[in-house]
């Protein structure tokens, strides 16, 4: 048998049956794209043959590539089912080919939907389903796409790279940056059951690279090559959110989701990046003892009958004040300290108490009048600031409060220090004997229309996840007549802010606020439930402060107009004759 002509890797391969003068023309442009250089790296280190792992992990190899984030990027991989992973373009090139090894480890019938110039690579062919990005009209594009979906319709895992192009300088944003996404992964995300992992690579091209684009966007293309020969010993760093359903993901039309999954790549920017202070509380001292349920029972049964709020079952919900039901507090504040350690929040003390408990008034869950399940903190404003003034508001420690806000102008609730304990938390029952009793105590004192207070979000959350909740459900416009006295010092990622001053961006932003925190979140947890309760009711967010004497937590402060809640909610809460307190009028 003759001998096998040995394959060259050069720009012949994409062109059928070129002419002389296209032969030419070519081997011209394999020297000066750095082309011919990457041909002859191949013969010199036997490439040519090898499977397509074998390849790849020859060329990190030779490339002495420093690759971090591989064990986490394919732990967010799923192991089965539909999924569509979609990255920004750092490189251009070299990042495609680093994701198609760690991800194909993890999903053996991983696909890449790639420029067709990576086809010079015919190790790596097996990998692709190849478009022309540079050209949306291309006809070769609509079979492609349609291959994309049929991969992903047969339970298959897609990598995208939805840019179409390597990122580039732009001047608006005094950034390199990602062109737009192109609207196919948004289409491809509507595939039944698919999911959606958002990836970011870090890292750039030499400044020659970015200066020449500016020149002409296509010499950007033409250089990708001898970018590709530079990388000698680059750092790469891979990130990726956790998987989500992609039906969180919202949007109007195919653009609109594309523009959203490309906000939650670059939500995992490593370099967008804050650390939590470290823990004031160093230690923690044990709780005091449990007060004897006896105890708790002849306190509760000592309170007026009037006191009593609402009954449910086993359970009774009751309001009472220090000085009447002292070992029951006591018991509230053993118990607040419990459940906020699990949540990185508590003092470390015995017991959470502070001077505040024996002015402010106790709603309170007792299973048999005798055990404490929950309990919320409520200050009466009216009559603590005509006792003592803005010092009498627990909540002035944290926010500078101006004349014209809600507080100051009319009697309110100010709520706080809520809690279930560990066996009833996430119950809807909790939750509603919570909202039972304290919309029952505001049918008794109608005078108070506005609930404020600060919902707590747990260090568990991260500081990312905190910036996205202040960014997204606080409205300029509500921000009036409050500032908080220690901010988060966190700026947003500039990604953000651009994509804010689109139009209609911010209901957007907030449909997708669930997706945003999801990814972020290694449990995928989603908007904290007291948030997502006080939304039900109409909440007003004004600020977000940090809470320096409760352990550097962050507080998210917030208002509720009692009579203008949904019906709906009022009714649930108050009873069939809630508009009485809707229509009360005071004197």
């Amino acid at each position: 048998m003759p001998p096998t002509t040995p394959y060259t890797i050069s720009l012949s391969n994409l062109v059928a049956s070129p002419s002389f003068m296209t032969k030419g023309l070519i081997w011209f442009l394999d020297r000066i794209l750095g082309i011919a250089k990457m041909n002859k790296l191949y013969h010199l280190h036997n490439m040519e043959g090898l499977s397509k792992e074998a390849f790849i992990d020859k060329f990190i190899a030779l490339f002495q590539l420093q690759i971090t984030g591989i064990e986490a990027l394919q732990e967010k991989i799923p192991k089965t089912g539909p999924v569509v992973i979609a990255s920004n373009h750092p490189f251009g090139g070299i990042e495609g080919v680093i994701l198609a090894r760690v991800i194909g480890e993890v999903r053996p019938d991983l696909k890449i939907l790639a420029n067709k110039g990576l086809g010079i690579l015919k190790e790596l062919t097996d990998y692709f389903i190849f478009t022309n990005p540079l050209s949306e009209k291309d006809p070769q594009n609509a079979p492609s796409l349609r291959k994309c979906i049929k991969h992903v319709n047969n339970q298959g895992a897609l990598l995208v790279f939805p840019a179409g192009r390597v990122s580039y300088y732009q001047p608006e944003k005094k950034a390199i940056s990602e062109h737009s996404w192109n609207k196919i992964v948004g289409r491809l995300v509507e595939v039944d059951g698919c999911q959606f992992v958002p990836v970011f690579v870090n890292g750039t091209n030499s400044k020659w690279f970015y200066r020449l684009g500016r020149i002409y966007y296509r010499l950007r293309m033409l250089m990708l090559p001898r970018q590709i020969l530079n990388k000698k010993g680059a750092q790469i760093d891979l990130n990726a959110g956790m998987p989500i359903k992609s039906r969180l993901i919202k949007g109007q039309n195919y653009q609109q989701k594309a523009d959203i999954c490309r906000l939650l790549s670059y939500t995992q920017d490593n370099k967008w990046h804050y650390d939590w202070p470290p823990n004031k509380v160093l230690t923690q001292q044990p709780l005091i003892a449990p007060v004897d349920s006896a105890v708790i029972s002849a306190e509760i049964k000592a309170l007026p009958k009037d006191q009593l709020l609402c009954e449910h079952g086993n359970y009774s919900v009751y309001f009472g004040y220090q000085s009447q039901m002292p070992k029951v507090v006591n018991e509230i504040a053993r118990l607040r300290e419990l459940v906020f350690r699990q949540h990185n929040e508590g003092s470390g003390e015995p017991l959470d108490t502070d001077r505040f408990d024996a002015t402010y008034t106790h709603l309170c869950i007792v299973e048999h009048h005798s055990k404490i399940m929950g309990a919320y903190r409520m200050g009466r404003t009216d009559k603590l600031l005509a006792q003592n003034g803005l010092d009498g508001l627990y909540l002035h420690k944290m926010f500078s409060f101006e004349p014209d806000f809600v507080n100051r102008n009319t009697p309110c609730l100010e709520m706080g220090r809520s809690f279930l304990i560990p066996e009833f938390q996430g119950s809807f029952q909790g939750l509603l004997l919570l909202w039972r009793g304290i919309c029952t105590f505001a049918y008794k004192f109608p005078q108070y229309r506005t609930l404020y207070g600060t919902v707590s979000i747990s260090k568990l959350y991260s500081p990312k996840s905190v910036k996205l909740i202040e960014q997204l459900l606080i409205k300029e416009a509500h921000r009036k007549h409050v500032m908080p006295r220690d901010a988060f010092e966190f700026n947003l990622h500039r990604e953000f802010v651009a994509h804010s001053k689109h139009q209609d961006s911010a209901n957007s932003l907030l449909d997708n606020l669930p997706a945003l925190l999801s990814t972020i979140e290694p449990d995928g947890k989603g908007i904290p439930i007291l948030a997502k309760q006080y939304l039900k009711m109409g909440a007003k967010f004004h600020a977000l402060g940090i809470d320096t004497s409760f352990n550097h937590t962050p507080g998210l402060l917030l208002s509720v107009h009692l009579p203008s809640s949904p019906d709906k909610q009022l009714k649930m809460y108050m009873g069939k004759d809630f508009k009485r307190y809707v229509d009360y009028q005071p004197n």
